[in-house]
């Protein structure tokens, strides 16, 4: 068994794109500019905006936070971002998710210019993506194809199983698993709630990609020996023993499965720093579009 080390992995990645940003400056070219919107005080999307503004620090980017209040209605946050939209300076911009409930989040991700949705959530993103076009990937699914590129999975020919639907990691997983190329070329089956006798399908699976926000539903007679296994959930678990009281756990039950699995992701340290990491790509490629656009 190996682990698939996302935060290793991750940090090559900065590193590689500090050393294009560096290179820019150099040229004296503009360096990417990524704005993060976060609407209320959620812990948890707080701690994960933070870390993106840290890591546009470390690697050379510009950086924008946008903290507004809980009470922020619709209207008030389309104009903020209208002006992100606008602003020249801004390459790629994120509107930090969940939203509060007098938000309509589909309609927040439609108002998005599609050329500075590096989050790759935009219809028109996601379209481009599903036709095997030039586009911005949904950051945690590129994350993972990295992932299984940098370690050299085979994936070609192999039936992959995605647990879970969301249109942020699940379906886009699914398309992108079946793709022409590499990471791709698979069979793939998506399962969800809904599917009759789970448990069967993902036993079949050469890959699993759970992103399903079930702490420790794959568990070990689930999966066949030597499968490889990506464990995207990430779950807060109360735990008055811990200092924070909590500790963070993934879908899958990594004690047990780690025995039969090849490749392995852990929680935490596996798939989350590569989301980040691929949204700093992301932002990259935003810039260079926005540069060859203004030559």
């Amino acid at each position: 068994m190996e682990i698939l080390d996302g935060k290793k992995v991750s940090n090559d990645i900065k590193d590689e794109i500090a050393a294009e940003v560096k290179k820019m400056k150099e040229r004296g070219e503009k360096v990417p500019h990524l704005a993060a919107v976060i609407v209320g005080n959620d812990g948890a999307s707080l701690t994960y905006v933070g870390s993106k503004v840290r890591a546009c620090k470390r690697i050379g980017f510009e950086s924008t936070l946008i903290q507004l209040p809980n009470t922020t209605s619709e209207i008030e946050l389309l104009k903020t971002i209208d002006e992100l939209n606008t602003n020249p300076d801004i390459d790629g911009f994120i509107v930090q998710l969940p939203l509060p409930d007098q938000i309509d989040t589909q309609k927040v991700i439609m108002a998005i210019d599609p050329d500075k949705d590096v989050d790759g959530f935009h219809p028109t993103n996601f379209g481009k993506m599903a036709l095997d076009m030039s586009t911005f990937i949904p950051a945690t699914p590129f994350g993972i194809l990295e992932l299984l590129e940098r370690y050299k999975i085979e994936t070609q020919g192999k039936h992959t199983v995605v647990i879970g639907r969301s249109h942020i990691v699940g379906r886009p997983m699914s398309i992108l698993m079946g793709r022409k190329g590499f990471p791709g070329n698979s069979t793939v089956t998506q399962t969800h709630s809904r599917t009759n006798n789970i448990e069967e399908v993902i036993a079949q699976a050469d890959i699993v990609i759970s992103a399903l926000g079930i702490p420790h539903f794959v568990k070990a007679d689930m999966v066949k020996d030597g499968a490889v296994v990506i464990d995207v959930g990430i779950t807060r678990v109360p735990d008055e023993t811990k200092e924070k009281g909590y500790y963070i756990t993934g879908d899958v039950d990594f004690e047990s499965v780690s025995k039969k699995a090849s490749y392995i992701t852990p929680v935490p340290g596996g798939v989350g720093p590569m989301t980040i990491a691929m949204l700093l790509k992301n932002t990259l490629l935003a810039r260079e579009r926005h540069r060859a656009k203004a030559s």
